[in-house]
This record gives structure tokens, sequence and C-alpha cells, in this order.
């Protein structure tokens, strides 16, 4: 794999010094890491990436 095009999230602030959730994409999957923690990623496929989006979004969760 190359290297990958990581963005933060658009809740992050601008350099306070807290962690934020970045985000990169291949063809087949999404890639997740903490900026506090770079070297430990999640790769999702986007599908299971939805379900568990829904799943916390979901009423009474």
């Amino acid at each position: 794999m190359g290297t990958l095009n990581w963005q933060k999230s658009s809740f992050s602030g601008s350099g306070d010094g807290n962690a934020c959730v970045e985000l990169a994409s291949t063809s087949s999957r999404i890639h997740l890491r903490e900026s506090d923690t770079p070297a430990i990623q999640l790769a999702v496929t986007p599908v299971s990436l939805a379900q568990l989006l829904r799943t916390i979004k979901a009423p009474g969760t």
C-alpha cells in the first residue's frame, strides 16, 4: 500500500492540542486513526463503517 492521504475531521480544531480522528481511503477500505497515535490504524470496509454509524446514531443506544 502506498502513502495514504489523511484528512482530519471537520470537527477538529486548528492545532489546539486535542486528539482528533483522521480518515484516509483506498479503493476498498476506509482507514481511521487518532492523531495522537498515528501508528495505530483501523481499516474497515465502507459497508461495515456505515453499519457502525447507523448503530451509534440509532435511538436508544
